[in-house]
């Protein structure tokens, strides 16, 4: 075998894995630590991020700058409109990117990062007011700010004591609980969620039904004094050519389905006459789903009960739509 040779550790394993459990044990000190230390100026900071009429916009450098990124992104995906600007770019014309009526949120363990600091003068100009999360609250940036965050001095995870490690745990954390009170407060939903994340297995997990169905035009209704004859004609001129057809009394309420699956075992029985009742032949009281249902309760119905079609009925039992498995497929949920 070429290449470099890898140099065997002398540590132990069992030290290895002791010195790990330590690791993992300052980290949650930390983020315990800086829990107790939440208090007036988080609350200040939750009221001014959610009445906020322009963006919001975080900042950070180095490792606060990619809990910075991380925190842009969350807020935006719980629908605040938020976005990353990073500190060196900023001085150097991105600062034309802000709105005095946007709100900065500046991380920075130190307080002190060189990058970040130098905003503060044409931030003060645009009048921006200021949120700090940072470890001193006596730095530059703290004293600049109209709100600050202290997490307080942290003990580093490091064998030299120099590393962001803790820290970073305390300033991530702290990050995530100032996103997650802010989607609690504003009784952020999983379906408002799923607007945000149409791409994404969770954004799909929390479709609801009417999000899916066919309905209208493409919802395949037929009275059950029809013919089959009559049906065929509905299931091959309905837009998207459904397998199926949601059969229907009088008063628009479902008494059963026809299936493409139907029409195929009377024929292989020799029993298909096109003059046929579909109200003979059909499935009656067929399993079925209400708009307001997620799309994976109707995937697990329809699972279940082996069929490829489900009637989407309202709380009368009228039959207001069809969710067909391909409507599944094309969402990627099966």
């Amino acid at each position: 075998m070429t290449g470099r040779r890898v140099k065997s550790s002398s540590k132990r394993a069992g030290d290895q894995l002791a010195w790990a459990r330590q690791v993992l044990a300052t980290e949650a000190r930390a983020i315990t630590q800086v829990s107790d230390r939440l208090g007036a100026d988080f609350l200040a900071a939750l009221d001014l991020l959610e009445h906020a009429k322009g963006r919001i916009i975080v900042t950070g450098l180095g490792k606060p700058g990619f809990i910075a990124q991380k925190l842009s992104a969350t807020l935006a995906s719980t629908g605040l409109a938020s976005f990353y600007l990073h500190p060196s770019e900023a001085a150097h014309g991105d600062l034309g990117r802000l709105r005095s009526d946007d709100v900065v949120v500046a991380l920075s363990n130190s307080g002190a990062t060189d990058e970040v600091v130098r905003l503060l003068v044409p931030l003060k100009r645009l009048k921006v007011p200021i949120i700090v999360l940072t470890g001193d609250a006596n730095s530059v940036l703290a004293r600049a700010a109209d709100l600050v965050i202290d997490i307080g001095v942290i003990d580093e995870a490091c064998p030299m004591g120099l590393v962001p490690t803790a820290s970073s745990a305390a300033l991530h954390a702290v990050a995530d609980a100032l996103a997650m009170t802010l989607a609690w407060r504003r009784e952020f939903t999983a379906h408002d969620y799923a607007r945000y994340h149409p791409g994404g297995k969770l954004g799909r997990s929390v479709l609801k039904v009417s999000e899916l169905m066919r309905t209208g035009e493409a919802n395949p209704l037929v009275a059950d004094t029809a013919t089959l004859s009559e049906v065929i004609v509905v299931m091959t001129n309905t837009p998207g050519r459904p397998g199926a057809a949601n059969v229907v009394d009088r008063a628009g309420k479902l008494v059963g389905i026809f299936t493409d699956g139907d029409l195929r075992r009377l024929a292989e029985k020799k029993k298909l006459s096109l003059s046929t009742k579909v109200r003979e032949v059909m499935a009656r009281r067929p399993r079925c789903i209400t708009a307001d249902e997620l799309v994976l309760t109707a995937t697990a119905t329809m699972q279940e009960a082996r069929v490829d079609q489900l009637p989407v009925v309202d709380l009368d039992g009228r039959a207001v739509g069809l969710l067909d498995v391909q409507d599944l497929l094309a969402a990627r949920l099966v």
